[in-house]
């Protein structure tokens, strides 16, 4: 069973978002919005490079206080730098304009790279307030920058010359993607839309952290909360430890709490036999941010497709998805629809049948009532264990995490890439929670700093992510500084952190961005690793998935986590059998949360519906696309990836990306799976170039064709229609 939907990029990825899409206002304006300098003194961790191994954030060092301070010092260093490069007399030359704006803001980055990294992964009341006071003037920042006029005509004049120069391929891409940036950005518009530009991002970032802080507190308040431990009649003890022990950090003695994830459908609806029970805990996640309280989004998500829809015309797109579009992949909203509702028909067809099979087992089991979304898992764990005799009790006790992490994820990494692993525990984390290893290379060589984040928090942001402290770059000759976070159960004291197998991908998976970072080896940070087009990003996370099940991968972590004895071989061929079950259901509520994102980014300026929830409905109805026994894995309201993650108009891309990870895949079955030699090729001509080499050149390099969907056909189990990918 693969999944597909987990990675958000953390929001310090969002800086350089911002970057590439704002506006400018003059930087003596900007200047005037920041604070007066503060005093550069040796309490602030910020204001000096980190002397811990690999420059990695001072945890140890760092407070609250401190983030605002280094922020707004930042700004304003890299603004004077900016200025000083705009205001220069001399041609303009890579070296003298490029270069030193890749060089520029050093504090601001190490700051708000840390910033946003904590922001994600362990706020509280006040690193937020930091960040809604922030949050637009780093947008007018980022504004100051990409419209600045006599800055775009030095880059425009590099750009120009580009083909005369004796310049490197690399540095000819650098140039480019400048060049790209600043016209996307709006340097060609006219001083009124430029205005206008301004007004919106300021808006735009302001609504972006409205709706993050919106949704951690409506999934925080709308976790379920038990009164009598008979309601969760079916949960392992474990697992209602775990609930007691969610409770206790609430201050709610002698209840039980059901925290939620931040997708529609709850992992322990699969397990609950109290019908009513599984009722009340889909209604807390579908309306956890719809109820008309303080954390109602759907004000705000409206607005913001209001703003993103104007914007996209100022910059000469009719919409804003095939503005975002326009330098990916696809191309075309047109393209990635047409690859979407092409899979359509054989996923829906594929649900409905599914249905009908957990319909005849109500009906047998004298149940009297029709499927509803909130019966779903319930009852397909039921046919599950008909059809296979498998459940998710049998297979989690072999699931254990620092198992599956060493053994698995970071054996997989040893057998293709040769990388070996050494946890530290002299470099600070800004949560206990948090592990970290030094990674090393095959030679011996160290290659990174990992840290790891795999527990749920309340103060945590929903689903699973990468990102870095810490870019690779020759021109700093700083190595990479990753991070995964997730949102797994953490056990109760003393108990076994257990997973279950789309845990155990999901570690995979963002692993495999990991791989992406750290094997970067590029001159230039804006490159670097993941900065690559966003439906080429999630290629080698997806990519990386696949090893989860790999015969001699699986057989090294998947051992009982009290016995130590392998899964049993049955148990093994059970899970084989039944990868391809309730692919109807897991590819439908993927591709409802697609095209809905397509549905709200491809209206027209002025054209933002009234009413979000009618909206949304009409639109599945649209697409062809609605099963009322499967909701969209994300509805609007709550659909982080497009209103604060970062995939507007692009969460199509994980489907898109699966097209060239499962394509990718089976030429390492072809060419003999598991070995060093595949991985070595693969890390050589796709993770290590970053952003150097177009996506689509990067894969026909690889594969040595362009991709079809065959293979993603035949993983899902719904093998048939045309396989070509435009």
């Amino acid at each position: 069973m693969k999944q597909l939907f987990r990675h958000r990029l953390a929001l310090s990825a969002l800086i350089s978002a911002a970057i590439i899409t704002g506006a400018c206002a003059p930087i003596a304006a900007i200047k005037s919005r920041i604070s007066p300098a503060p005093a550069v003194s040796g309490d602030n961790p910020f204001f000096v490079e980190s002397t811990l191994p690999y420059h990695a954030p001072r945890f140890d060092l760092i407070r609250n206080e401190h983030y605002q301070p280094a922020l707004e010092e930042g700004m304003r260093q890299q603004l004077a730098e900016i200025d000083a490069i705009a205001k220069q007399m001399e041609a303009p030359t890579f070296d003298n304009t490029i270069l030193p704006m890749e060089k520029s803001g050093a504090l601001l980055t190490r700051t708000a790279k840390t910033f946003f990294g904590v922001i994600g992964a362990n706020t509280n009341d006040t690193l937020q307030k930091v960040q809604e006071v922030e949050a637009p003037k780093l947008a007018a920042h980022n504004d100051a920058i990409y419209l600045n006029d006599q800055l775009y005509r030095r880059v425009k004049g590099v750009y120009d010359q580009r083909n005369a120069s004796n310049l490197s391929d690399e540095q000819k891409a650098l140039i480019e993607r400048y060049n790209r940036d600043f016209v996307r950005a709006g340097a060609q518009l006219s001083e009124p839309d430029k205005i206008r530009m301004r007004s919106i991002n300021q808006e735009l970032s302001k609504l972006s952290t409205d709706f993050s802080n919106k949704l951690l507190a409506g999934t925080k308040v709308g976790a379920l909360v038990v009164d009598n431990v008979s309601q969760l009649d079916g949960l392992g003890d474990d697992e209602i430890k775990t609930a007691a022990e969610a409770a206790k950090q609430r201050g709610l003695t002698g209840k039980w709490v059901l925290p939620l994830r931040n997708t529609t459908q709850q992992p322990a609806q699969a397990e609950l036999k109290n019908r009513a029970v599984r009722q009340k805990l889909f209604e807390q996640s579908t309306l956890r941010t719809s109820r008309s309280d303080s954390n109602d989004t759907r004000s705000t998500i409206r607005r913001m497709t209001e703003l993103r829809a104007e914007k996209a015309k100022l910059l000469g797109y009719p919409t804003w998805a095939a503005y975002v579009l326009a330098n990916q992949g696809a191309k075309t909203p047109e393209n990635a629809i047409k690859l979407l509702t092409d899979l359509v028909p054989p996923a829906t067809a594929r649900a409905r049948v599914e249905a009908a099979d957990m319909q005849k087992l109500i009906d047998a089991q004298g149940g009297g009532f029709k499927l509803q979304p909130w019966d779903w898992q319930y009852y397909s764990e039921q046919v599950r264990k008909a059809k296979y005799d498998l459940d998710e009790s049998q297979i989690m006790p072999y699931f254990e995490l620092n198992s599956v992490l060493q053994n698995g994820v970071f054996y997989a990494a040893n057998k293709l890439y040769g990388l070996t692993f050494k946890e530290r525990h002299d470099i600070p984390v800004y949560h206990p929670d948090v592990r970290t290893f030094e990674v090393f290379d095959a030679d011996g060589s160290p290659l990174a700093l990992f840290y790891f984040d795999y527990f749920k928090r309340d103060n945590k942001s929903g689903g699973a992510w990468m990102d870095q402290f810490v870019d690779q770059s020759r021109l700093t000759g700083w190595k990479p500084v990753v991070y995964n976070v997730a949102n797994f159960t953490k056990p109760a004291p003393g108990q076994p952190a257990l997973l279950t197998y789309d845990d155990v991908t999901t570690m995979f998976h963002e692993f495999g961005h990991g791989l992406h970072g750290m094997f970067s080896h590029v001159g230039y940070p804006t490159l670097s690793g993941t900065n690559v087009p966003r439906d080429f990003v999630e290629f080698p996370s997806q990519f990386n998935e696949h090893w989860a099940l790999e015969p001699t991968v699986f057989a090294n972590y998947a051992k009982h986590n009290q016995t130590g004895a392998p899964m049993p071989a049955a148990l093994v061929d059970k899970i084989k059998q039944s990868r391809t079950f309730n692919q109807g259901f897991f590819m439908t509520e993927i591709l409802e949360a697609s095209l809905l994102d397509f549905a709200w980014h491809t209206l027209p300026a002025g054209a933002a519906p009234s009413d979000v929830d009618s909206f949304e409905a009409a639109s599945l109805k649209r697409f062809n696309v609605a099963v009322p026994e499967v909701p969209p894995r994300y509805r609007s309201t709550y659909f982080s990836h497009i209103w604060d993650g970062g995939y507007s108009a692009g969460y199509y891309a994980y489907t898109w990306s699966e097209v060239l990870d499962d394509d990718a895949y089976a030429w390492f079955t072809e060419h003999g799976g598991l070995t060093r030699a595949n991985g070595n090729r693969f890390r050589d001509m796709v993770l290590s170039r970053g952003g150097t080499v177009d996506a689509a050149t990067l894969y026909r390099n690889f594969r040595g064709r362009d991709p079809n969907v065959d293979a993603l056909l035949e993983e899902r189990g719904l093998k048939g229609g045309d396989s070509s990918v435009k």
